[in-house]
């Protein structure tokens, strides 16, 4: 599809008409974006070639909140990042090296450091994705002169230098304040090679492979949290059948070994979209620990892979058609979920004591790439709809908080629906990094059932849910609420109910734009940002507030 403006007909009566060409010659008059507000007026704008009227008549939409019924445990690591050796996401993006003239701190950006502790970051996985799968961990040790140069065969073809290895990843997470979770390669390594390199990293007595750490320039054992066995071995990883990798999963889990306290999660490889068999033979054929199964799903047009929207400039129907398909998040995990529950009950007689983790850690939008950059780099802008798109798929995680412990979003710096984007010395804020800064509140947060009735919002052949919700309450004590507003032109009249809970004060935040594709630039790096909502009252334990069309909004009830 490509990014030229449409304007579609309609048939209006004269005083919109005249209404219409007034505000299209405003909109070419302004040079300035346009700023996030609380709320939106009647008159009509030119959005994206489309005029219409965003104030349209509010949809009321109910939710009841369980507050005297506690759910799982939000798990932090559900707002976990994802960043592997891909275009710039490592070097440019986080790693620019000591000599760089761009201001850092052992070769770090200071400002991503910055931005990334602000935003709490609880995970990392690293170094892949397909890239893991041709990655030997003894290229990115010692000195970083002596290292061999690489082609990385799988994102553009380019050297790369191993000068981020595997000191620079944990010093990167340590200085962020995140826990590591690292990929091992199945592919085209061995059991032998992830052995010895988990024995690397959390090992404590005076070993070969410990004195070699030490001897470069790390005393102290790091922290592994998970650990992978393989990356999607179904493509990428070694297109393997189900069956088969779960032999090869049993086998290098035999040999995964670490002192008391040190042995990280075990990751297998599952699987994609709405398949099921990589898990269900996983279940069958595993013997030995598996703490997690890995799920993959990426947000596209579909139905056929090579069917991706522009990131910008693109129409209704792209923005529906994108909601409609990140929303199918909810049933791949139910049925994932019915899948492992089944098992686990055969397998142990009812509820085992820990389930079965499905760790989401690949997901997010993936677009095509943005025109002039280097199509195995997976360069997209990020706008107002990636935001949407990370409320809903938080609100879904939400909902099975004691089956998804950990998900990792693609990818954190400069590649896919990225949390900052870089270039050169200049830094900026993704509207996907905002609502992630929003929904900090929810990490390690107790879920709360909510029983939420909403419209429906309809275009073309696509229609789906006006508003997405979930609760919980937060390690303060104080209730959260996210919301998000899928419909572009309409308001939604919120109603809530706090069963349990007697509530004083609300205060939240909200995201919003006129544009439906409104996103940051090196240009103007603040036209979408948060800003302070308080169009929400309380009454009792009741809640009322009317969400602006396509927005986010989190609420904190105290």
């Amino acid at each position: 599809m490509n990014a030229s403006i449409r304007i579609r007909r309609f048939a209006v009566v004269a005083v919109w008409l005249s209404g219409a060409i007034l505000a299209m010659a405003q909109y070419q008059k302004s040079s300035e974006p346009a700023k996030p507000s609380a709320t939106e007026t009647a008159e009509l704008i030119l959005t994206n070639g489309q005029i219409y009227t965003p104030a349209q008549p509010t949809a009321a939409t109910t939710v009841e909140i369980r507050a005297d019924q506690p759910g799982a445990t939000i798990n932090k690591n559900v707002y976990g990042q994802f960043s592997e050796h891909l275009g710039s996401g490592i070097y440019g993006g986080i790693y620019v090296g000591e000599n760089s003239l761009i201001p850092n701190t052992r070769g770090f950006r200071n400002d991503v450091i910055a931005a990334l502790k602000e935003l709490k970051v609880p995970m990392v996985r690293w170094p892949g994705g397909c890239f893991a799968d041709e990655y030997h961990w003894r290229d990115g040790i010692g000195p970083k002169e002596k290292r061999p140069v690489r082609i990385n065969t799988n994102w553009g073809g380019v050297p790369e230098s191993n000068a981020f290895g595997t000191h620079e990843f944990f010093d990167f997470v340590e200085m962020i304040g995140a826990d590591a979770y690292v990929n091992a390669n199945v592919g085209t390594g061995s059991p032998q090679e992830a052995a010895q390199w988990l024995e690397y990293m959390t090992g404590d007595q005076d070993t070969t492979l410990v004195k070699e750490r030490k001897a470069n320039g790390r005393e102290t054992p790091w922290k592994v949290s998970v650990y992978a066995i393989g990356n999607e071995t179904w493509g990428c990883g070694g297109n393997m059948r189900p069956e088969f990798y779960a032999d090869v999963y049993n086998q290098y889990a035999t040999f995964m070994k670490a002192r008391p306290g040190a042995m990280p999660e075990l990751l297998a490889s599952g699987d994609h979209d709405d398949q099921t068999t990589f898990t269900a033979a996983l279940m069958k054929n595993v013997r030995g620990r598996m703490d997690a199964i890995s799920l993959h799903y990426y947000t596209i047009l579909g139905p056929r892979w090579e069917n991706k929207d522009t990131a910008t400039g693109f129409s209704e129907a792209g923005w529906i058609n994108t909601l409609a398909n990140t929303l199918k998040m909810d049933g791949f995990i139910k049925n994932q979920d019915a899948l492992l529950t089944d098992f686990e009950q055969k397998r142990f007689g009812g509820a085992p004591r820990k389930k079965t983790g499905l760790y989401v850690d690949e997901w997010g939008t993936w677009y095509k790439p943005e025109p002039g950059s280097n199509p195995g780099f997976l360069v997209q802008q990020n706008t107002l709809r990636d935001a949407v798109v990370a409320a809903a798929n938080f609100n879904i995680f939400h909902k099975y908080a004691d089956r998804v412990r950990m998900t990792a979003i693609a990818q954190t710096i400069n590649v896919l629906q990225a949390m900052i984007l870089t270039d050169g010395p200049k830094m900026i804020l993704t509207p996907t990094y905002h609502v992630f800064h929003m929904y900090r509140p929810f990490q390690d947060a107790v879920s709360l059932p909510i029983d939420i009735k909403t419209g429906t919002y309809e275009h073309a052949k696509w229609s789906v849910p006006q508003v997405s919700a979930s609760a919980a309450r937060a390690k303060d004590g104080s209730i959260v609420i996210g919301l998000a507003n899928l419909d572009p032109h309409r308001t939604a009249g919120v109603s809530a109910s706090i069963a349990g809970l007697q509530v004083r004060q609300v205060k939240g935040e909200l995201l919003t734009a006129d544009a439906m594709d409104a996103h940051n630039t090196f240009e103007d790096h603040n036209a979408i940002h948060p800003v302070v909502f308080d169009g929400a009252k309380l009454a009792g334990n009741k809640l009322s507030l009317t969400l602006p069309a396509k927005s986010v909004v989190v609420l904190k009830l105290q």
